[in-house]
């Protein structure tokens, strides 16, 4: 047998090369094996770590500039205070970049688009229940005479057009139920913002079953967040080490490491020295 090099003929010369035939078929099986594993645990991990992504879980979809537009109508503060406190209590932990607008039958931009969300902490006190039981905020006698979502929602949109917000969202915080003139000019609306491209999330306040097939005939049922359960916690200090390991991931991980050392283990080239 005569070993040639590889820059002039990369193969060996052999008299007996019938008697590789089952060596080289057995090779080609593991290399096939070792190969479709591999890949399926590479597909795996991409699959295991898109669901890492809480994109979709929070109140505002991460990486954007939300604006809040709370509803400020009396059944809302009276009858769901706790739940609108712990919702801007949860965005004030996650400090994310916001917006915030108010509205009843009259919009008004409070805060804009990128102040950080510690700034609703003054915002969580003034709808705090007095001893009597009730809601009372500069806006309890004279901002709540009626419900216009419409208006609400547009100044929302304007405001991340006028200040250039690439990456915007909504969060709507209301019940829903809007002026019966209204219903067109809202329903005109959520088009065009969904249009836009711009998320809309809405936290439903006991919404009736009109309001709800409405908002969720146009922006779809994912647009629905769940309410906020619990007390009103005060704001933690992110911190990294809570956050759990992605055990999937760093399995799956280990387990590719594992396939591809197999592979060169057991299916790998020959390698001869080199005759000159």
């Amino acid at each position: 047998m005569r070993v040639w090099n590889r820059s002039s003929l990369p193969a060996v010369g052999t008299h007996d090369v019938r008697s590789f035939r089952a060596a080289a078929r057995r090779t080609l099986a593991l290399r096939v094996l070792f190969a479709g594993g591999a890949a399926f645990l590479l597909a795996a991990a991409v699959a295991s770590a898109r669901d890492l992504d809480p994109s979709d879980r929070g109140l505002l979809p991460t990486g954007t500039t939300g604006v809040v537009v709370l509803d400020l109508s009396l059944s809302i503060l009276d009858d769901r205070s706790g739940v609108v406190r712990r919702t801007l209590q949860t965005l004030v932990d996650t400090d994310a970049p916001v917006g915030f607008v108010i509205f009843s039958d009259v919009p008004y931009e409070l805060l804009p688009p990128g102040t950080p969300a510690k700034e609703l902490r003054p915002i969580i006190r003034l709808l705090t229940p007095t001893g009597g039981g009730k809601v009372v905020n500069p806006w309890s006698s004279t901002f709540r005479s009626g419900t216009l979502i419409s208006s609400a929602l547009q100044l929302a949109q304007d405001m991340l057009v006028g200040d250039h917000v690439e990456d915007g969202s909504i969060l709507l915080v209301s019940d829903l139920e809007t002026s019966p003139d209204d219903v067109p000019d809202t329903a005109k609306v959520l088009r065009a913002i969904k249009r836009s491209g711009t998320p809309v999330r809405l936290l439903a306040l006991g919404p009736s079953s009109d309001a709800r097939t409405l908002f969720g005939g146009i922006l779809g049922p994912g647009a629905f967040t769940p309410l906020a359960d619990g007390p009103v916690r005060a704001p933690e200090a992110p911190d990294a080490r809570r956050r759990p390991l992605p055990k999937t991931l760093l399995l799956l991980g280990l387990l590719f490491l594992v396939a591809l050392a197999a592979h060169e283990r057991y299916a790998g080239r020959l390698a001869l020295p080199m005759v000159a």
